[in-house]
């Protein structure tokens, strides 16, 4: 199948070239550095940043949202929302 953006460099404005099931843990870190986060169902999401030394919580993130922030961490604590999906 061709790719069209085979010869793009990566850049937080360019399709992520990967995607993955999250599983809200409050110690394990994300599989990978997401670009963003997709959520399925509806919930808060507590998550760090990438260059975050502290959690923050998104309240009520709608289902067929997304949440535009790099995560190292989704915390199962305080994290009800679902089918949360990283997009790198």
């Amino acid at each position: 199948m061709p790719d069209e953006f085979q010869n793009a460099v990566q850049s937080v404005l360019t399709p992520s070239e990967n995607a993955f099931a999250v599983s809200p843990h409050d110690n394990t870190p994300l599989f990978a550095v997401p670009k963003y986060l997709y959520v399925g169902g509806a919930g808060k999401v507590t998550l760090r940043a990438l260059d975050s030394t502290d959690d923050v919580v998104f309240e009520n993130v709608p289902a067929g949202g997304y949440i535009y922030v790099r995560a190292s961490h989704v915390r199962a604590t305080g994290t009800t929302a679902t089918a949360i999906v990283g997009c790198a």
